[in-house]
């Protein structure tokens, strides 16, 4: 699978709503939101998202016209510099994707980026198109208030993309390709500045330091501390132990102590345990050692990670599972799937722009439901599966027998309660399927009915499998619970089908 990963940092790290609903404008993509870093002191916030190229394309520029829209660099004070609201959005290789094929992501990103929003781009890293602009800081330096003042006026900041002036509000912005890069700070106890910024010049690479790191020094009045802040660029060749032994040893030789260290964002495990193996003095120790690795070696055995022709083997084989229940969540994976597609296309006609922010609102809600329900694939698998491990206890002994029954009865309770949890889920997939029959462009009008006829069906399926596990328990009070609301689902889905479905049929006619 192509999976790129995108670090978008925004000039905003104060204001916890406007962080948010930039955030919620990439989750509402198909993308995998995997963190979101804010600091006060430095007023940025880190978005650090993965998925295909194009769904991490799409999620960029959705995150980016909400920054755009909400940060005002004229009145943005904060101790990181930044030319731009949008500040810098880098595209990272992460799975079957070369670094070429980032760059030519970076650069058409950068096109429709500065087309779109008018604000100048710069190409960095890897994406560069002159030497002199791969490094970051030499593009952003000066930062907004003198690019303000020389763009426009000088060719030496002539912008890859957009227009040769500032964008008033959101300045400029740095596009880029490049490897994963670990944002590292080391804190320490003393309000002078001027030590920091000294130990930064004796660590980045540029003063004679280490060679793949790059640092400057902050102050965290918040904190009555300063700050190393450090982006190592290569933490294979700079290791993190590496930067923070020298920085120790200034801040010995400085009269300071080192309060403590933070990573902004995310690792690479292998970072970590370079550090481990260094400090603990670890003898032959490798990564198949670790606990986590082999977790996520059995992650990838999931489901929902297979093809769908090897999912369809799987269903038919002579197997109990994916039964039934997963089956179900995936038809209704598909449904939603369809919602979102359906709004996306009504979203880029302008004559529906007046239903464009209940669109928006349908779409986010729709992609929140996929991929709830694609994890349901697995779930309700994983329910059934430990349904029968209670079946095969031992039950040779009193003790034992009772043990089993209590076992059986508890699963045969998740083994009900999962597919329910799939038949909730579906009611509000319906739920939207009718609020966008009034609204939808009526091409793609079939693929809307489409996805309410497999909704229907998927929540009868799921429905069905909370019944065959009901019968087996023996909790009269949750056997009634729960087929109560068996009920009420299937009221609530025959209305939400009728309802998207008239409305469809009169817009037909």
């Amino acid at each position: 699978m192509k999976l790129v990963e995108c670090v978008p940092n925004f000039s905003e790290g104060r204001r916890k709503e406007v962080v948010y609903a930039i955030v919620e404008e990439a989750r509402a993509r198909n993308v995998r939101i995997l963190d979101v870093e804010s600091d006060a002191d430095h007023n940025r916030s880190v978005l650090t998202f993965v998925g295909s190229p194009e769904a991490v394309r799409e999620a960029s520029l959705a995150a980016s016209a909400k920054a755009i829209e909400l940060i005002d660099l004229n009145t943005h004070r904060g101790q990181h510099p930044r030319m731009g609201a949008v500040d810098v959005v880098p595209f990272i290789p992460l799975s079957e994707v070369t670094m070429e094929e980032c760059v030519q992501l970076a650069r058409e990103f950068a096109s429709e980026y500065a087309s779109r929003f008018k604000v100048p781009v710069y190409l960095y890293e890897e994406a560069a198109t002159r030497p002199e602009r791969r490094n970051l800081a030499d593009v952003r330096n000066g930062e907004f208030e003198e690019l303000r003042e020389k763009i426009g006026k000088n060719e030496e900041y002539r912008p890859d993309f957009g227009p040769h002036a500032i964008h008033p509000t959101a300045g400029a912005t740095a596009v880029g390709a490049r490897k994963v890069l670990i944002a590292y700070n080391i804190n320490l106890r003393t309000k002078d500045v001027g030590v920091a910024k000294q130990i930064a010049r004796q660590v980045r690479a540029r003063d004679g330091g280490l060679a793949y790191v790059k640092a400057l020094g902050f102050e965290l009045k918040g904190r009555d501390m300063v700050q190393v802040s450090m982006n190592m660029i290569d933490y294979k060749s700079s290791q993190l132990f590496k930067a923070f032994n020298l920085v120790d040893a200034f801040a010995v030789h400085f009269g300071v102590e080192v309060v403590n260290s933070e990573i902004v964002g995310l690792v690479p495990m292998e970072a970590l345990t370079d550090a481990a193996v260094f400090y603990l003095k670890l003898h032959g120790f490798n990564e198949n050692q670790i606990l986590e690795k082999k977790l996520f070696e059995t992650e990838s055995q999931r489901l929902v990670d297979a093809s769908l022709a090897s999912f369809a083997d799987a269903v038919a084989s002579d197997k109990p599972v994916p039964g039934g229940g997963s089956v179900s969540a995936y038809v209704a994976c598909l449904a939603s799937g369809l919602i979102s597609m359906v709004s996306r296309l009504t979203l880029t006609k302008a004559e529906f722009e007046k239903a464009w922010p209940d669109l928006r609102d349908i779409l986010a809600k729709s992609e929140i439901l996929r991929s709830r329900l694609l994890n349901l694939v697995d779930e309700d698998a994983r329910s059934y599966m430990r349904l029968m491990e209670a079946y095969q206890l031992p039950k040779t002994s009193e003790e034992e027998r009772q043990r089993r029954t209590s076992e059986i009865q508890a699963r045969l309770k998740n083994a009900a309660e999962v597919p329910m949890t799939t038949a909730l889920t579906i009611t509000e997939v319906l739920g939207l399927a009718a609020k966008l029959a009034a609204l939808s462009n009526m091409n793609a009008i079939s693929d809307l009915q489409t996805a309410t006829f497999l909704a229907h069906s998927a929540a009868l399926g799921a429905l069905s499998n909370v019944s065959i596990n009901l019968s087996g328990i023996k909790n009269e009070g949750f056997r009634l619970r729960i087929q109560e609301k068996v009920e009420g689902v299937k009221q609530d889905i025959e209305e939400s089908k009728a309802k998207a479905l008239a409305i469809i049929s009169s817009r037909e006619r």
